[in-house]
């Protein structure tokens, strides 16, 4: 029970954080950010929101399915927010391109996140 609770709680502030981005972005930034620079962020914040929802069902599977070993698609997927939707997000705010090089990493981790869930649920039935 405590993989479900962890996740519930980095899921939910996680979803906290990707609304008060989003919002951050779209009355504080908009004016300041090129249109390049904002849709850099926002790509971001989309990704973090899903991902967030992502780590939730995470929690419902491992309440149902207690063995399948799913909390590591809970980290694949907490990692993938940091890395990719936090390099998005320092890139949307500082314009530092080079820092693209940075979310391919966080992309990755949301993949596996996808396959383990999927694997560890196939191997279950």
């Amino acid at each position: 029970m405590i993989i479900v609770k962890t996740f519930i709680i980095i899921g939910s502030l996680s979803a906290l954080i990707a609304v008060a981005l989003g919002a951050f972005a779209a009355h504080a930034l908009k004016a300041r950010l090129t249109t390049e620079m904002m849709n850099t962020f926002e790509v971001g914040v989309r990704y973090h929101l899903v991902h967030s929802l992502a780590i939730f069902i995470v929690a419902w599977i491992a309440l149902q399915y207690p063995d399948a070993s799913i909390q590591v698609s809970g980290w694949l997927f907490t990692a993938g927010i940091l890395l990719f939707s936090g390099s998005l997000y320092a890139m949307g705010i500082t314009g530092m391109t080079w820092l693209g090089a940075i979310t391919p990493f966080g992309g990755m981790c949301f993949l596996a996140g996808w396959a383990w869930m999927g694997w560890r649920i196939w191997k279950l039935h």
